[in-house]
């Protein structure tokens, strides 16, 4: 879910407040975000007649909405589009629009999704601190450790968070292989795109950058991450990198990268305990709507004690079995 959906999803119960019942469903329903520009959010409707009534007689509500749930985003435009993409033609926003764009944040990746336990509460307590105060604490914050064990996740949760609470800062999340392919596609494409390829990846508030250990031995791309990691950390912008490996054990990583990764806070996430594991579980039960006895919970959790997704997938074949039976 982008910065602008989140914004409007928290503003319309305070909306809903302040005009009729009728209003709503005929006007406000009718709205729809689709992006965000300084301080004022971008909405779209089909007909307008439905425009004009958002800006002119309903304008003050929609606004002191939105000022109620962000002080950073404290007005509005409306214009008249079938969906987002004839917006992005018509406002000429296409293409930046696609070069400012990384892999999809997933929503329900959240801090308070996150079960915390012994195994991961330093990069639980980190990533709060990064998300809080990006640029400030911890920069950069590297999380190392196993497959399946959440690094993705506390990545999405930072990202996450700071949409919630400023929809403004400019907040990418990537793979380290989608950094490597769109590299690879500016250089073979020619002239102008190499620009274009930096001024996606430099002009941001905080990089989320997953599995960095696919720089392991590409030299050309080292350079070019190098530079871009160099930029933002002059500008004081906030990185996080995973990896499944500290910065040390990266194969043939150049030495100048290896000391910027070690410049800031080294996490490592360990497999959960059975504690955790079993919590874990309840959690995932609970948001499918299903109760489990804790005796088969514990059971679950006692029979994998390597990473999350692997305890997920047992738990998820139970609940199967279960529902095969009902």
């Amino acid at each position: 879910m982008e910065s602008y959906e989140i914004l409007w999803k928290m503003a319309l119960p305070e909306l809903e407040k302040t005009v009729s019942a009728l209003s709503y469903d005929m006007y406000v329903s009718k709205l729809t975000p689709v992006d965000v520009k300084g301080n004022k959010i971008i909405l779209i409707t089909e007909l307008k007649i439905f425009a004009d009534t958002a800006s002119g007689t309903m304008r003050d509500k929609i606004v002191d909405a939105l000022k109620s749930v962000n002080n950073e985003v404290t007005d509005f435009e409306v214009v008249v589009a079938k969906n987002r993409e004839e917006y992005l033609e018509t406002s000429g926003d296409k293409f930046d629009d696609a070069m400012n764009s990384g892999s999809p944040v997933n929503p329900k990746f959240t801090f308070d999704s996150f079960v915390v336990g012994p195994s991961n509460e330093l990069i639980y307590a980190a990533a709060k601190a990064v998300a809080a105060n990006p640029g400030e604490a911890y920069n950069p914050l590297f999380i190392h450790g196993g497959t399946g064990l959440g690094k993705t996740h506390i990545l999405m949760a930072i990202a996450n968070q700071i949409k919630m609470v400023s929809p403004r800062t400019n907040v990418l999340y990537a793979t380290c292989e989608q950094f490597t392919n769109q590299l690879i596609e500016s250089i073979s494409k020619g002239k102008g795109t190499g620009a274009d390829f930096r001024k996606k990846y430099r002009n941001v508030d905080v990089l989320l950058i997953d599995d960095v250990q696919f720089l392991a031995k590409k030299q050309g791309i080292q350079t070019e991450f190098f530079h871009t990691f160099n930029e933002l950390i002059m500008q004081n912008k906030q990185i996080v990198l995973t990896s499944d490996r500290p910065p040390k054990e990266i194969e043939v990583l150049e030495d100048r990268l290896r000391t910027r990764f070690e410049g800031g806070l080294l996490a490592d996430v360990q497999p959960p305990e059975l504690e955790t594991r079993v919590a874990i579980l309840r959690k995932k039960a609970e948001e499918q709507k299903t109760i489990i006895d804790i005796k088969v919970l514990t059971y679950i959790a006692e029979l994998s004690n390597e990473d999350i997704r692997s305890l997920i997938g047992k738990l998820t074949k139970v609940i199967f079995a279960g529902k095969l039976h009902e």
